[in-house]
């Protein structure tokens, strides 16, 4: 564990004093090498001991999301480039260095035995990324964007900080290795009751529930290219992460206290995919989608099945990487044309016809069409559903309705039809941009081989 959090703490010295020259060159070298490092983290012997450090473990629900988040900061660092390469130094250097410290706040998240850690790790995430969205936005509305996120998360946090000193107080001790052992004893009390939700709230305005998702199309639509991705591939995830996590402890209040929450996701689901379909912002179709997916992890987290937490682990990974490699996509057509908006990107395919390949299989991944891994987390989600309540595959059969027809309508009107004369005029594609994309597409296709991998040990 210590071995990639000493080597990512590192590449800050790295970032700060490479010569200009090399600098993207070693951070991309040394980043990729940490990445393919924490791959030894999915081999986990199953009887791997989770006690092993008093602060820090690797158990098969946190290691899927360690490597996503250690896999992505090579990725975007090679999307940033073209975006930074006409700042100045000491701005090219501070960027990367945010970069790192979002890593190094995420790794420490996900793999702390304390509560107090992983709430001071939870917290710490926010600063980075508003910098990063602030400070490197396309738009003059990224401060608004940044104000919306700074407080929907800290408004969201407060309560769990006070339950979690009250936890602490009543038990003696905040590490999920103890409390797991021991029984809370949760009762119907209106006390437990608010202590069971204030646990839960921030994890929800995270992920982010139906109804607390205002903040989340505005910071993806104004953050540059590396801050979509980290939002959407690693930052949702760790409300997610969080929830499975307090869940547990707090199991026996789960049952009942969960159905708002179900019925706020399910319909969420439904809400944000039609709402994909009327949007004109490429990137806000993207978030929105994000919205709708993680609406079926909240509800899956929720139920508490072996099979539904192993679907939820599934679509959480496969989410990161796919809606990851669509604001790459996104972000190669802001590049070229300075503008999201679908029409003025329409008949793509004609002028950049390899683009269009991997415009075709990111969003055949994001409608969850076979050989894909988000078609087993849904599966899985949607067959715990179904046996939790024969009524939610209404809901969850018309999402994946929706879903396919706002994703071959984004696919339809940024790569077909007749190619507008300004299109004429843009540059072709890159080799770094194909590496990029090829570096998200083939571990989801790689992983439906073996998808044990990344299931968590629940089933």
């Amino acid at each position: 564990m210590l071995k990639i959090f000493i080597s990512t703490t590192m590449l800050l010295p790295l970032a700060w004093l490479a010569s200009p020259k090399w600098l993207w060159t070693h951070f991309l070298a040394n980043s990729s090498i940490i990445a393919m490092l924490s791959l030894m983290w999915l081999n986990l012997p199953f009887e791997f001991s989770a006690s092993t450090d008093t602060y820090m473990l690797v158990d098969q629900i946190s290691s899927p999301l360690l490597v996503l988040t250690c896999w992505l900061l090579p990725l975007m660092t090679l999307a940033s480039q073209n975006h930074l390469k006409n700042n100045p130094l000491p701005r090219q250097r501070t960027y990367l260095i945010m970069l790192t410290l979002l890593q190094a706040s995420l790794i420490v998240a996900f793999s702390s035995t304390e509560l107090t850690l992983f709430y001071i790790a939870f917290e710490t995430t926010l600063i980075p990324t508003l910098i990063i969205i602030t400070r490197w936005g396309n738009q003059t509305e990224r401060l608004n964007a940044g104000t919306y996120f700074l407080f929907y998360t800290l408004a969201g946090s407060l309560p769990l900080l006070v339950a979690l000193l009250t936890i602490q107080n009543s038990s003696g001790s905040l590490s999920l290795i103890l409390l797991n052992m021991k029984d809370l004893m949760m009762t119907q009390m209106y006390t437990d009751k608010i202590l069971w939700l204030a646990c839960l709230l921030a994890f929800m305005v995270k992920m982010p529930l139906y109804g607390t998702h205002l903040w989340l199309p505005k910071a993806h639509v104004e953050a540059p290219v590396a801050g979509s991705m980290i939002l959407a591939a690693v930052l949702l995830k760790l409300g997610g992460y969080g929830i499975i996590r307090i869940t547990m402890i707090l199991t026996p209040l789960t049952k009942e206290m969960a159905y708002p929450f179900m019925i706020l996701a399910l319909w969420g689901v439904v809400m944000t995919s039609l709402i994909c379909m009327r949007q004109t912002d490429l990137k806000s179709l993207i978030a929105y989608s994000s919205v709708s997916h993680m609406g079926l992890v909240i509800a899956a987290i929720m139920i508490q099945t072996p099979w539904s937490l192993t679907g939820a682990i599934i679509l959480m990974i496969s989410h990161g990487l796919i809606s990851s490699a669509l604001f790459c996509l996104a972000n190669l057509n802001y590049e070229r044309t300075h503008s999201r908006t679908l029409l003025l990107v329409r008949g793509a395919q004609t002028v950049l016809p390899l683009m269009a390949t991997w415009w075709l299989v990111a969003n055949l991944s994001n409608m969850a069409l076979p050989p894909t891994m988000n078609l087993w987390g849904e599966l899985t989600i949607m067959v715990s559903l179904f046996n939790w309540s024969p009524w939610t595959v209404l809901i969850t059969g018309l999402g994946a309705l929706i879903t396919a027809s706002y994703t071959l309508y984004m696919f339809l009107m940024t790569q077909r039809g007749p190619a507008p004369p300004h299109l004429g005029q843009i540059s072709p594609s890159h080799t770094r941009e194909h590496f990029l994309l090829v570096m998200h597409l083939a571990p989801m296709l790689l992983l439906i081989l073996k998808p044990a991998i990344i299931s968590g040990t629940f089933s």
